[in-house]
């Protein structure tokens, strides 16, 4: 048997191990029942789900298509890179790095770090409209976290809430 597709081959094995690795992980939590569900219940049936649709997609590529289907490409090391450190980043700036010295500077600092510096992961940048971006992005999440759900943590950096 030869492989149709190797995008989407393995991408069901990426979705296989993934979704084995959830259910594993959540083996060691209380399942619960559909009732009472505990801890492991949401992580091991996504695990599930995740495994069984890897599993569909790894046949499909095995089954379905031409002998010369899709190749995989080169890796995308930039958009990995820049997706990576926009996480980061909006993580530090959240938290802060009492280790070097750097206070949180708050939730809306960090969005507009991580919208600007994840845009940069794809082929074209367009400053105005990242720009726009981060900020409704900075709002909405204001508006859910902060007002909505009444989260507790720096919105503003120290410096300017005080």
């Amino acid at each position: 048997m030869s492989i149709k597709s190797q995008k989407d081959f393995f991408s069901g094995l990426m979705f296989m191990s993934v979704g084995v690795a959830f259910a594993w992980g959540a083996g060691s939590y209380s399942i619960g029942t559909g009732a009472r569900m505990g801890p492991g219940y949401f992580p091991m049936a996504l695990g599930v789900l995740l495994a069984i649709l890897g599993a569909a997609i790894t046949f499909k590529a095995l089954v379905v298509g031409p002998e010369d289907g899709d190749k995989v490409g080169a890796f995308a090391w930039k958009p990995l890179v820049f997706i990576i450190a926009a996480n980061l980043v909006f993580g530090a700036m959240i938290g802060g790095l009492p280790s070097i010295g750097l206070p949180p500077m708050g939730l809306m600092v960090g969005i507009v770090l991580l919208t600007f510096i994840s845009s940069l992961a794809g082929d074209e940048f367009n400053f105005k409209e990242v720009a726009v971006l981060s900020v409704v992005l900075a709002f909405m999440s204001y508006l859910a976290f902060v007002l909505l759900l009444k989260l507790q943590f720096p919105v503003w950096p120290a410096f300017i809430s005080g």
